[in-house]
């Protein structure tokens, strides 16, 4: 019961989040904060479908064994590198290849939810540890000349977190109510609309 009041909440935070991020943007004088980082992953569909597969693929992890670690863990790796990569970027750090290494991120996570794949634990923070890392110096190179690097990270990784926390309760609905294709649907459409952010 405990579980499905805190997955409940989550979802209404992560339905709220856009809101909340228009509160008070573009202000004269107005320093970047954490309403814009809040924002900035829920504006590019490869940063809103990649963290969204992260919570929806743990979720489907969930059934018995060391798999339920993966509801806290997985999001948890992304988080932790999201916000590395953002510090390296914010630094210079040019990263070859970053962009195809977001849209591989939203390709290869789009597969795994869409087969409902199963991988240990720590093979499954590796890879989206890897992932997050390219989607964290994205932000980190996008983040605004004024913005104040402190709480616009707070905002974009409490938008990150919101997306992983809405995936995992999606999913962990869809499996009580016994609509499991749903999340492998979800999963497919990320793959066939990855193609796209290349060109985007």
């Amino acid at each position: 019961m405990m579980h499905r009041r805190l997955l409940i909440a989550l979802t209404a935070v992560a339905a709220l989040a856009p809101a909340a991020a228009m509160a008070h943007p573009g202000m004269p004088g107005h320093t970047h904060g954490f309403s814009e980082g809040l924002l900035h992953p829920l504006t590019g569909w490869d940063h809103l479908a990649a963290m969204t597969a992260v919570g929806l693929w743990a979720g489907q992890q969930a059934k018995g064994g060391q798999g339920s670690r993966a509801i806290w863990l997985w999001p948890a790796a992304f988080l932790a590198l999201l916000a590395a990569g953002a510090v390296a970027g914010a630094d210079g750090l040019a990263l070859p290849g970053m962009e195809w290494g977001i849209a591989l991120s939203v390709v290869a996570l789009g597969w795994l939810t869409a087969f409902g794949a199963r991988l240990p634990v720590a093979a499954g923070a590796t890879l989206i540890a890897a992932f997050a890392f390219c989607h964290g110096a994205a932000h980190g190179v996008e983040m605004p000349a004024d913005a104040d690097g402190l709480t616009y990270g707070l905002g974009f990784v409490t938008a990150s977190a919101a997306l992983h926390l809405a995936g995992v309760a999606l999913s962990r609905l869809a499996e009580r109510t016994g609509l499991q294709l749903a999340p492998r649907l979800a999963g497919l459409g990320m793959v066939a609309t990855a193609p796209l952010l290349l060109w985007a």
